[in-house]
C-alpha cells in the first residue's frame, strides 16, 4: 500500500504552507518526545542508581522522563514510549549497563552525526542479511539515488519571516540509509523504538526499514516486503515538501531516544559548516594527466574531376568518312562473295 493514504492525515496545504522543508522544520522547532523510565521503589533507593541518574534528573541532554513507579510490587525498570503509553520498549534490572544500552548505541550516534551534517531523512534498514533482502537492501538504495537526483527542495524566500532556518547545518537534499542487521544485540532497543509503539511487526522477526529525520523523528516503519518504490517516493517527497502542518502532534511520526542536547548541538553544526574550508583554502586543482602526442588526422584530398574539353566537330569527320566508305566496300563486295 503507498503511503499516499497514511500522509494525507496531515491535511497539508500549500496555500498556508511555508518555504521551509518538513524535515528542515522538525529540525529547528519540533522538540523530541520524551521516553518513561519508571524505576522500582527498591532500585529509586539504592544509592548506586542515584548517581547514576543524579546528572539526568538535573539536566539530562536524553530525552527521558525518569519516576519512581507508586506500585511496590514492581519488579524491573520499565522504558516505554511516554508517560502517555504503556507500550515497554525495555524492561528489566537497571545498572550501568542497562543505562548505557538506554540511552546510546553505535548506530544512534550515527543517526545524530548524520540530522547534524543536515541529511533530508536516513532510512534505517534492518535485515537478516538473505539473499532475499539483500535484493531488497539493494533496490531501496538504488531508487534513493534517483529520487535524490530528481527531487527538489522548495525555493526559499530570505525575506519571508515564516520561513528563516534556525541554526544548524547548511539546508540540502540527501536521501541517506543506514543499514542493520535485526539480531544485532547492541541495536535491539533502537529495533524497538524504530518498529514504533503500535507494534505493528516484531523487528526481531521482521526485516524493515524506518525513515528518521528532524531530532530523531521517525516518519514510519515498514516491512521490506511491502515498502516499494513508489511508498519510498511518498515518504521523501513529503519530508523535502514545504512544511504545511507546524504543529508537530498532526504530523505522522513518533521519536527514538537519543543522547543528544540539540538547542546545543545545532549551533555548533552550523559552526562546524562555517568553519570548513573554502573554495580558496581547498587544495588547487591538479592539472589534467599528460596525453601522448596525437598525429593529426589526415585529410583526405579533394579531387575535382574536370571533364575534357569536347574536340570541335570539324576534328570529328575523318573517321566517320573513313567509316563510310568501309561500309560500301562491304555492301559491294559481300554480294559477289556470296555468288560464287
Amino acid at each position: 500500500m503507498r503511503l499516499a493514504t497514511f500522509l494525507f492525515i496531515i491535511g497539508t496545504s500549500a496555500a498556508c504552507a511555508c518555504t521551509i522543508p518538513v524535515f528542515r522544520f522538525a529540525l529547528d522547532r519540533w522538540e523530541a518526545d520524551k521516553f518513561h523510565l519508571v524505576l522500582p521503589q527498591s532500585t529509586a533507593k539504592e544509592p548506586a542508581i542515584q548517581d547514576l541518574l543524579r546528572p539526568m534528573r538535573a539536566n539530562g541532554k536524553a530525552n527521558l522522563d525518569i519516576t519512581t513507579s507508586q506500585d511496590t510490587t514492581q519488579q524491573d525498570t520499565v522504558l516505554s514510549y511516554s508517560r502517555a503509553s504503556d507500550k515497554q520498549v525495555w524492561s528489566g534490572k537497571l545498572d550501568a549497563a542497562t543505562l548505557a544500552a538506554v540511552l546510546d548505541s553505535p548506530a544512534r550516534q550515527r543517526l545524530t552525526q548524520q540530522l547534524l551534517a543536515g541529511d533530508s531523512v536516513i532510512w534505517v534498514i534492518a535485515d537478516s542479511g538473505s539473499p532475499v533482502d539483500v535484493l531488497d537492501v539493494e533496490r531501496i538504495e538504488k531508487r534513493l539515488k534517483f529520487l535524490e537526483q530528481v527531487a527538489a527542495l522548495p525555493i526559499q524566500d530570505p525575506n519571508d519571516p515564516d520561513s528563516q532556518l534556525g541554526p544548524g547545518p547548511p539546508l540540502r537534499l540527501k536521501f541517506s540509509t543506514l543499514r542493520l542487521r535485526r539480531d544485532d544485540p547492541a541495536e535491539l532497543m533502537l529495533l524497538r523504538m524504530l518498529a514504533g509503539p503500535k507494534g505493528a511487526f516484531d523487528p526481531a522477526t521482521t526485516s524493515f526499514a524506518g525513515a528518521v529525520f528532524g531530532r530523531g523523528r521517525v516518519l514510519g516503519a515498514w516491512p521490506l516486503d511491502i515498502l516499494d518504490d513508489a511508498s519510498l517516493e511518498d515518504a521523501c517527497m513529503f519530508l523535502v515538501g514545504r512544511c504545511g502542518c507546524r504543529l508537530k502532534n498532526e504530523n505522522p511520526g513518533w521519536y527514538i531516544l537519543l543522547n543528544l542536547d540539540w538547542e546545543k548541538a545545532l549551533p555548533a553544526a552550523a559552526t562546524t559548516s562555517e568553519s570548513k574550508p573554502t573554495g580558496a583554502e581547498a587544495p588547487s586543482p591538479q592539472p589534467p594527466p599528460m596525453q601522448a602526442a596525437v598525429k593529426p588526422a589526415v585529410v583526405p584530398e579533394v579531387v575535382t574531376f574536370v571533364p575534357a574539353p569536347e574536340k570541335p566537330a570539324a576534328s570529328r569527320q575523318g573517321p566517320l568518312i573513313a567509316g563510310m566508305a568501309a561500309g560500301l566496300v562491304l555492301l559491294v563486295l559481300v554480294p559477289r562473295w556470296l555468288r560464287r
